[in-house]
């Protein structure tokens, strides 16, 4: 995958190379069957089972859940479409934070990425509850995958002028609406490589607990 055309705005680049690294990252992490290190060196990796990526690793955990089952400790609903929803709560939310589950991660990521790509090239309607959440990893990491091509896509139709545009995304779930295109560029990176740093250490967590 290139990282741009020649017609990207030079400033989008580098955001784009550090957007397809991060990605392409997870997405090896998540799927094997061997990851970059970091320094090229390529290491072994299992795909992720569904026992893994619905495993609980401390009391009180925020995950995925049937809709029959209800919402889990301290959630006061199961947000997205489908036989299954995540965990969640109307604002405030818990204060500290419930732990969350691999799967409980792969369904934020993968929402935000396909919500933003809508809200900034698509119908700019999709809520949460639009979002089908999946109970099992494979699916999961497609879905991922195909929500970071979208918001991919998304990126590579701004020019200059759409990323000095306050509220080129119009996201409901954040600040877009108040920020200009390129901070939130810069944001989705963020929330890309801190959760992609959680899922790999829960990765790791999960190998070492089995062993």
């Amino acid at each position: 995958m290139t990282a741009s055309s020649p017609t990207t705005p030079p400033r989008l680049v580098p955001l784009l190379e550090q957007f397809d690294f991060a990605r392409g990252r997870l997405v090896d992490r998540l799927a094997g069957p061997c990851v970059d290190s970091g320094n090229g060196t390529a290491v072994a990796v299992e795909p992720m089972t569904d026992e893994e990526y619905l495993w609980e690793p401390v009391p009180g955990c925020w995950s995925l859940r049937r809709r029959s089952d209800g919402p889990g400790p301290m959630a006061t609903l199961l947000a997205g479409a489908g036989e299954w929803g995540r965990d969640s709560a109307d604002f405030p939310h818990p204060s500290p934070p419930p732990f969350t589950t691999l799967a409980w991660r792969l369904s934020h990521l993968g929402e935000m990425l396909t919500l933003r790509a809508d809200h900034t090239n698509g119908t700019h309607t999709l809520a949460r509850d639009d979002y089908r959440i999946v109970a099992d990893a494979a699916t999961a990491i497609t879905d991922l995958d195909s929500a970071a091509t979208a918001w991919r896509e998304a990126l590579l139709g701004a020019d200059d002028a759409a990323l000095d545009t306050v509220g080129h995304s119009t996201y409901p779930y954040g600040s877009d609406p108040e920020d200009p295109f390129l901070e939130t560029v810069w944001w989705v990176n963020q929330e890309l490589l801190h959760h992609g740093a959680e899922i790999a250490l829960l990765r790791d967590l999960y190998r070492a607990r089995r062993h």
